[in-house]
C-alpha cells in the first residue's frame, strides 16, 4: 500500500504502537536511540543547532523528562553508541581524534545549501571514515577509553548481554573488506565473524541468549542489503528474507529470543521509495508491517522488557528526523 495515500495510518498503526511519543526536539536531526539496561534513559545521537558542527554527536537523555546531555567530545562525527549490560559504561565510534575533523565541516554545510537552492536531496551514502574508532567511556562521559586502533573504518559496535564481548564492523582486513569482528569489551582478543570480502557486513547485535548475531549486509547485490544472522561461533549463517528489490536493514532483537524489528523498503517502486518497520519470525521468515507514516520509519529498538519500542522517524514526510518511543503490543502472527 502506498503510504501517501493511506487514510488513517495511525489506526494501522495502533493494534501494535500505542500513546506514540516524541522524545526529542531541541536538535536539527536526532536517531539511532538505545535503551539503557533499566529502562529509564536513552543513548542517541543528535546534531546540534548552531555549533558549526554538522556531524551527529552522542547525547544521553533520560526518560523521566531530564535535558538532554552531551557526553561526547563535540568534535567530527560519532555513531552508534550503546549501553554495557550493567550500565556502567557506554560505547560509541567517533572521529574526534582526526586532526583535519573541524575541516569537513564547511563542506558539509555548503553541500546542503546546494541541496536546499535545488531542491535535490543527495543519495545517501555512508562514508566509512577511517578515523573512525570504538571508544568506552562512563555514561555521563568521562574515563575515555580507546578500544580499537586498527587502519580503516571502527564501528557500529554492541555489547554481548553479558557485557563481556563487542560485535562490531571493521574495515582492517583492507579497504572495501567491511567484515563483521567480536572483540572482549577491553578491546583485546578480535577475532573475525564473517568472511564476505568486498562487501558491507555491519550493524550486529547479539540475541538476547547470546548465541546469535543479527545483521545487515549487501553481499547479494551492491547496497541493496539484507537482514542476515549468524552464529557466534561463524556458523549457520543466512539471510532471513530474500528479496533483492527491497533494501533491509537496522535489525533488531525482541527480548524472546524469536522475532526482530528492521526497516525496509521496496526499491523497485517508481519515486523515492519510503522504509517503514516490520516485525519478522526469524525461524518461520514470516513478517508484518507495523508502521505505516507518510515519512521514513527506520532504526527500531525495545526496551529491556520488550514493551516499549524507540526509533527514528520524520513521522510526517516532512520534518527532520527525530526520536520516537510507543507502548509495545507483540502481533498475535506471525
Amino acid at each position: 500500500m502506498d503510504v501517501g495515500q493511506a487514510t488513517d495510518w495511525k489506526a494501522l498503526e495502533s493494534p501494535v504502537l500505542s500513546n506514540i511519543k516524541q522524545l526529542t526536539s531541541d536538535f536539527a536531526r536526532a536517531g539511532e536511540s538505545y535503551f539503557a539496561p533499566d529502562g529509564k534513559s536513552i543513548i542517541f545521537q543528535a546534531e546540534e543547532k548552531s555549533t558549526g558542527n554538522p556531524f551527529y554527536q552522542i547525547f544521553v537523555q533520560s526518560l523521566d523528562g531530564g535535558a538532554p546531555r552531551r557526553i561526547s567530545p563535540g568534535i567530527g562525527k560519532t555513531t552508534c553508541a550503546f549501553y554495557r549490560p550493567d550500565g556502567k559504561k557506554v560505547i560509541f565510534a567517533s572521529t574526534h581524534q582526526d586532526p583535519l575533523a573541524a575541516s569537513q565541516y564547511q563542506a558539509e554545510l555548503d553541500q546542503r545549501a546546494e541541496e536546499k537552492k535545488s531542491g535535490k536531496r543527495r543519495r545517501y551514502q555512508w562514508d566509512f571514515d577511517s578515523y573512525m574508532e570504538i571508544y568506552e567511556s562512563n555514561p555521563d562521559g568521562t574515563e575515555l577509553k580507546k578500544l580499537t586502533d586498527s587502519k580503516g573504518y571502527d564501528a557500529e559496535g554492541s555489547y554481548s548481554p553479558d557485557g563481556k564481548q563487542i560485535v562490531f564492523c571493521s574495515e582492517r582486513g583492507g579497504k572495501g573488506n567491511l567484515e563483521l569482528f567480536i572483540m572482549d569489551s577491553d578491546g583485546g582478543n578480535v577475532r573475525q565473524l564473517t568472511k564476505a570480502p568486498g562487501c558491507y557486513n555491519g550493524g550486529p547485535f547479539f540475541s538476547p541468549n547470546g548465541k546469535k548475531v543479527i545483521f545487515r549486509s549487501d553481499r547479494k547485490k551492491k547496497d541493496h542489503l539484507q537482514v542476515m544472522v549468524i552464529n557466534t561461533d561463524g556458523t549457520n549463517e543466512k539471510t532471513l528474507f530474500e528479496d533483492l528489490d527491497w533494501v533491509q536493514w537496522g535489525p533488531f532483537w525482541h527480548p524472546d529470543n524469536k522475532h526482530i524489528v528492521y526497516a525496509a523498503a521496496n526499491h523497485a517502486v517508481a519515486g523515492r521509495p519510503n522504509y517503514d518497520i516490520y516485525w519478522m519470525d526469524t525461524e518461520t521468515g514470516k513478517n508484518l508491517r507495523i508502521t505505516h507514516a507518510p515519512g521514513a520509519d527506520v532504526l527500531p529498538v525495545f526496551a529491556p522488557d520488550g514493551k516499549k519500542m524507540m526509533w527514528t522517524s520524520t513521522r510526517d514526510g516532512r520534518l527532520p528526523s527525530q526520536v520516537f518511543i510507543a507502548d509495545f503490543k507483540a502481533p498475535v502472527a506471525p
